[in-house]
């Protein structure tokens, strides 16, 4: 017969769920600071849009200092880093911040300023080319097609540079099927500005008809006169 330490392992088990119960409550902390850091990307998203640059900027510190609390918080369990709401979070604020700078300043982030795992900054990039499509739109409802053509040429550039690298939509997950998505975005909006370009240049015409039709009557009534 065996002999069992049945209080041994009691005091085992014991030590196990105090654990698991520490874990879980770091869990619970992580997934609620991932949900405000993931708000408020998004918020600055909107400000972003909205053209209010400086409180983008500020609402983008806020989400850094809650990722950085995630960071700290996951130390114990380094696990607790790589589920799914922390990758979200990640890659939002990623997306964001990188629209943020080509809006701002014309130029892309590197990794290291966002200092945002490898995988969240490439899907946050490849998610900016939906973005850049609205601030097209915008745009071209504004009047201002040069605007509208740059975020086309920034679409473009992501996409190219990301397919580029072939190995890349591999090694991350869901990738392909971004590139896939951003591609029927970025041939949509080409498609878009080229419409818009030719309304434009056919009211153009109109108008020019029109003025040079006036012009041809104040001659007739003149001569007439």
């Amino acid at each position: 017969m065996l002999n069992v330490n049945a209080m041994s392992l009691r005091d085992t088990l014991e030590r196990i769920r105090k654990e698991l119960a520490r874990k879980d409550i770091f869990k619970q902390e992580i997934q609620i600071a991932a949900r405000k850091a993931t708000r408020l990307s998004k918020q600055a998203v909107f400000q972003i849009h909205k053209e209010n640059l400086k409180k983008a900027r500020e609402t983008l510190e806020e989400a850094k200092r809650t990722l950085e609390k995630i960071k700290e918080t996951s130390k114990d369990y380094p696990d607790l880093f790589y589920m799914s709401p922390v990758n979200s979070a990640f890659q939002e604020y990623a997306e964001a911040n990188i629209l943020l700078n080509l809006i701002k300043d014309s130029r892309f982030p590197e990794l290291e300023e966002l200092n945002v795992p490898m995988d969240a900054y490439v899907l946050g990039l490849a998610d900016v080319i939906g973005e850049l499509r609205r601030r097209a739109l915008e745009s071209l409802r504004k009047n201002m097609r040069c605007e509208a053509e740059r975020c086309l040429r920034l679409m473009e550039t992501i996409y190219e540079e990301i397919i580029n690298l072939e190995d890349i939509q591999i090694l991350v997950s869901s990738l392909r099927r971004k590139c896939d998505t951003g591609r029927r975005i970025i041939e949509a909006t080409r498609a878009d500005i080229m419409i818009e370009s030719g309304r434009s240049s056919l009211e153009r015409q109109i108008m020019n008809l029109i003025k040079a039709l006036d012009e041809r009557r104040k001659d007739e009534s003149a001569e007439s006169a």
